[in-house]
């Protein structure tokens, strides 16, 4: 074998067989599943008599979002940093007479105009 070097194995970047197989099964699952998923979230949140079940619509709307969480991930949030050497700058340039040259010819037609 050589050292430090990668020679047999999974590619980088292939998926786990075990994890996308159980993706898959989940997927499978709630696919066969979302009819009743509707249901259960209608009993939630319009309340259901027969299983002593109370409307509350704010937890079906919580439990929506948990099950979405699932098919549509969250984004991770980034972050921008710069250091003391290497500052992160923003530069904001505002073209101020073109500005001012607009608004005069803005205000110019308005007064045409009455």
């Amino acid at each position: 074998m050589t050292v430090g070097k990668k020679t047999g194995g999974r590619q980088a970047g292939t998926p786990n067989k075990a994890t996308n197989e159980a993706r898959q099964a989940i997927a499978t699952f709630v696919d066969g599943n979302a009819h009743r998923l509707t249901e259960w979230l209608d009993a939630v949140a319009n309340g259901d008599p027969t299983h002593d079940i109370k409307p509350n619509p704010a937890k079906a709307f919580d439990m929506f979002q948990t099950v979405v969480e699932y098919h549509i991930p969250k984004l991770a949030r980034t972050e921008v940093v710069g250091d003391a050497e290497n500052p992160v700058v923003h530069e904001h340039r505002i073209r101020a007479k073109e500005m001012m040259d607009e608004v005069i010819k803005n205000i110019e037609l308005k007064s045409i105009n009455e």
